[in-house]
Order: C-alpha cells, then sequence, then structure tokens
C-alpha cells in the first residue's frame, strides 16, 4: 500500500503505511471525553519527573542523532541536571559498540534509546537486504547491551521510502523525522546552534541535534533553559506521541 500523509492535531503529520486510525501528540482523529480511559492514559505518561499530558502540555522532544560519542557523557550530566529527557538515536558501528558503558547509561537514567542504522548509510539507496541488516545490526547490538530492541529509528538524512517502511515495520521500528534542526555538522559556533533551534521550536515539535559535533552540547543548557522559559515541557518522543503506542513502520513527521 502507498504512504500516504494525514495532518494530526497541531500541525503533525503521520505517514501511514497501513490503514490505521491513530493518535499522536495528544491529538486524536476521534473525539476523546475527558476521563476516558485513553483520556486517563494520557494522563498516567510519566515524564522524567511526574506525568505528563501533552494535550494540554506544551511539549517539545530533544533528540540527538549518532551517537554515543566522547562528549555523550557531559551531555547526559547536562540532561540529568536540568531534569530532561531526551531520545537519543545511536548508530551502531563505531558508536554503540564502542560505548557500551554510554548506552548503558543512557537507559539507565531514562532517556529513550533509539536506532540510527549501523554505518549511516542513506536506506533509500540499498537494497531490501542491506536495509536489513543496517537496522538489525544495531538492534542487536543495543539489546546485547540494555536487554531491549529500540522501538524506534532516524533515517539517516531523513530518507525513507515503502521499502524502508515495510522493513521497519517488521523490525519494530517506527520512524521518526523532526521539525527543528541546527544543521549543527555546518558550524562550531553554539550560539548560532542555540538561535537556529529557538527559531524552529515549536508546540509537539521534535528538535534534531548530533552529540558527535563540538559546537552541541554546550548550546543544550542554552536551548533547554530559553524553551523552559517559553512555557515548553521536554519529553521523550514516545511521551509526544502518548496516549497512543508508535506503531511499527510509520513515519511520524511534526
Amino acid at each position: 500500500m502507498p504512504s500516504r500523509t494525514k495532518s494530526i492535531g497541531t500541525g503533525l503529520a503521520v505517514t501511514l503505511v497501513t490503514a490505521l486510525t491513530l493518535t499522536l501528540s495528544g491529538c486524536s482523529m476521534e473525539t476523546t471525553a475527558p476521563g476516558s480511559a485513553r483520556a486517563d492514559a494520557a494522563s498516567d505518561s510519566k515524564g522524567p519527573f511526574g506525568p505528563v499530558d501533552c494535550r494540554k502540555a506544551k511539549c517539545i522532544a530533544l533528540t540527538f542523532d549518532a551517537g554515543p560519542a566522547e562528549d555523550t557523557p557531559h551531555l547526559l550530566d547536562i540532561l540529568k541536571k536540568e531534569k530532561v529527557h531526551a531520545t537519543f538515536f545511536l548508530l551502531g558501528k563505531n558508536h554503540v559498540k564502542k560505548h557500551p558503558d554510554t548506552v548503558r547509561r543512557i537507559e539507565a537514567e531514562g532517556h529513550e534509546v533509539a536506532n540510527h542504522t549501523w554505518s549511516h548509510e542513506i536506506l533509500t539507496d540499498k537494497k531490501p537486504a542491506q536495509i536489513r541488516a543496517e537496522l538489525e545490526k544495531t538492534q542487536n547490538a543495543i539489546a546485547a547491551i540494555t536487554g531491549k530492541k529500540p522501538r524506534l529509528m532516524r533515517p539517516p538524512q531523513g530518507r525513507t521510502d515503502d521499502t524502508v517502511s515495510h522493513i521497519s515495520k517488521d523490525l519494530g521500528l517506527s520512524q521518526i523525522l523532526w521539525s527543528a534542526t541546527a544543521k549543527d555538522y555546518s558550524t562550531t559556533d553554539s550560539a548560532l546552534i542555540k538561535k537556529r533551534i529557538l527559531d524552529q521550536a515549536s508546540k509537539d515539535g521534535i528538535i534534531l541535534l548530533h552529540d558527535i559535533y563540538k559546537g552541541s552540547v554546550p548550546a543544550v543548557p542554552g536551548i533547554i533553559d530559553a524553551l523552559k522559559k517559553q512555557g515548553y515541557t521536554f519529553v521523550t518522543v514516545p511521551q509526544l506521541m502518548a496516549p497512543a503506542e508508535p506503531v511499527p513502520g510509520t513515519i511520524y513527521r511534526p
């Protein structure tokens, strides 16, 4: 079935590879009455320091790609101090395998551990068996460290298609894109990285940064501080989707 995109709620979109009724970021295609089981499920979605209902709160998700790296432990110190949970899309080759203690710490401190492929190859340029290997090897490497396989993945450069979607579905992976990026691969200027993110920040947004570039981690405290002052609550990507669960094979596009 060809992919199609639907707008849901507050400007978010979800690309469906199957005919499903979905709820994303607390905004449903169906009407939910206060006090219903679905509403109660949203209220029970736990943030790092209490319940979060992103239908009511001004939520935003902080995500980091292509680690873990040398600066990731410092980033984790920052997030712990700021009482913020994030989502980490990890690379398998030379990252997960090189930094197992950091992967273990990401999981232990309540962040969402996700898949960013094995070697950052563009999946849409690959044959199906190669796509599967890129995702499955990272699934297995993370599971060997944390005891469980990720439920989210981010395709390199955000490039996906029906083949990637079907393989992701088979591996139990939802595809997560983003709404704000600093293009931090192009600059080490932390002030510029902060400005680019703040200029693009929006309710129910997903911020893309990398913990492998020198300017990115130093920009994080300022980004968190500024967005908190604007009333944002930081959540993981699954918390942003609550009360729905991430659907394997689906492309979530803020």
